[in-house]
């Protein structure tokens, strides 16, 4: 009876948490560059479940808008790079991009959008100008077909840009002195000006991981927000953290060009989980620990003290087909799995609770069937070919140095690859071959620190909105009176 009690109060001290008041600030980026996504509607279903009530999107999709219809959630449309060059160079295509992407969903019962991402991150150092020319002219026909349309007083244009759009100099490394990068400091003063003009947000990406992965000299607990660190003194203002810096030099930069009060969104911030020595599920936990802590009190930054930031985490899920070049850790941005599982303890309230999200519901899975190398194999001089091959097709990014997989010996690395192509694969017999080199196997090779994943189903049946919810209601309340009885 006592065991039966404790298990009930388990359970019921989950969906207790699950329903926890999320920081106001807080949104969430929802990727879906994955060999095997989420079905939206299981998506939009988490999202509720979390109490997350901001969603930010990287195109339009129209399967994912029908499954956020009349969810409540707000959302950030978005405009991909390769699509400013014609809304920059035509204000009919703009409006005919409103029509189809904004107004077509905007009615009661229909999409909550609040804003229009134009591009992502355009004007990073490394596109080498490509989007130079087109961002800000496709900025200005967006929101001028947004407000021609009649919505531009609710839904709003901006540009999520990457922070190295703004830095301090060298020879006076503090954020009081941010001003926006030199060989686009006249564009930025033009786009801040417009996006003041229409009342619209600057958008920003913050990334404390990426000062860590892009210094090994840059000193680890600054990229928390905990302590421990050497603060920063900026002419008697300390900081203790490497994203109040950063927020604050954005800041210095915006009243530099006379617009030292314009609203800040972190349009993504978070930490990877794999694919790198400081990419594990451990920082990750004690990052957002930090971070969702400040953004409940509203502790600000030293420059905007005790304010509201509206803040995106990055991102829900793992996306295994998004590119490396940035480096092996870009697959595994998610709070949760590639199959809606929560990875580590995360309390969203930011009241520091030993709380798990919840996962997503429904999902289904291929069967328990892995691929392994051939135990048999007897030409091994075609290995590395092979998985070569396989690693092109799918993610292998868990075996690099630093990963969670790194470290097996060679038939592990090879089982590895092949499983993780024959997944991909949905379980294909021809998909574990390789040349004579694979067999499939219903043992799992996995290890007590690499996984070897099973695929889910592609367009796996998850548990809609009102079901769902009517579903965590009726357990919470079997859970009271059960547990109500066993006092």
């Amino acid at each position: 009876m006592a065991r039966l009690a404790a298990a009930l109060l388990v359970a019921l001290c989950s969906l207790c948490w699950a329903a926890a008041p999320v920081a106001e600030a807080l949104g969430m980026n929802w990727g879906t560059q994955a060999s095997h996504p989420l079905p939206p509607k299981a998506v939009v279903q988490v999202l509720r479940d979390n109490g997350i009530k901001k969603v930010k999107l990287f195109d339009t999709d129209p399967v994912a808008m029908s499954a956020l219809a009349g969810s409540g959630i707000e959302v950030m449309v978005a405009i991909p790079n390769n699509m400013l060059a014609d809304l920059a160079a035509d204000a009919g295509k703009a409006k005919d991009w409103v029509k189809r992407n904004v107004k077509r969903y905007d009615f009661d019962g229909g999409v909550t959008i609040k804003y229009v991402a134009v591009g992502n991150e355009p004007f990073l150092e490394s596109y080498n100008g490509s989007f130079i020319k087109v961002t800000f002219p496709a900025l200005q026909n967006i929101q001028n077909a947004l407000n021609d349309a009649g919505v531009g007083d609710r839904i709003k244009a901006t540009v999520p840009l990457n922070a190295d759009v703004y830095n301090s100099p060298a020879s006076h490394p503090v954020p009081s002195a941010g001003r926006f990068r030199s060989d686009i400091s006249g564009l930025m003063t033009d786009i801040v000006k417009f996006l003041a003009k229409n009342n619209a947000p600057f958008t920003v990406n913050i990334y404390p991981f990426l000062s860590l992965y892009l210094n090994d000299n840059f000193p680890l607990d600054y990229a928390f927000f905990d302590g421990g660190a050497t603060p920063v003194n900026d002419n008697g203002v300390l900081y203790t953290n490497v994203f109040d810096a950063n927020f604050d030099t954005l800041v210095a930069a915006l009243k530099a060009v006379g617009n030292g009060d314009m609203p800040v969104i972190v349009g993504e911030v978070g930490w990877p989980t794999d694919g790198d020595k400081h990419a594990k599920a451990s920082y990750a936990e004690r990052f957002y620990a930090g971070l969702l802590k400040r953004l409940a009190a509203n502790t600000g930054t030293p420059a905007r003290p005790n304010q509201y930031i509206e803040v995106y985490l990055f991102g829900l899920v793992d996306e295994d087909m998004k590119s490396v070049a940035p480096g092996n850790f870009e697959r595994h941005w998610g709070i949760l799995r590639y199959d809606g599982q929560p990875k580590y303890a995360m309390d969203l309230a930011g009241q520091g609770r030993n709380a798990m999200l919840v996962p997503a519901k429904g999902v289904k899975y291929l069967p328990k069937m892995w691929c392994a190398l051939n135990p048999n194999a007897r030409d091994l001089g075609k290995l590395g070919a092979n998985i070569d091959y396989a690693c092109t097709f799918a993610d292998c990014t868990p075996l690099g140095y630093g990963s969670t997989c790194n470290g097996m010996d060679t038939a592990g690395n090879a089982s590895y690859a092949f499983n993780a192509y024959y997944q991909v694969q949905n379980q294909k017999d021809d998909a574990c071959d390789f040349q004579g080199l694979a067999l499939p196997t219903e043992k799992d090779p996995s290890t007590a620190t690499c996984n070897f994943t099973i695929q889910i189903q592609a367009g796996a049946a998850a548990l809609h909105g009102r079901s769902a919810g009517a579903a965590a209601a009726a357990a919470v309340l079997l859970a009271l009176l059960q547990l109500l009885a066993l006092w």
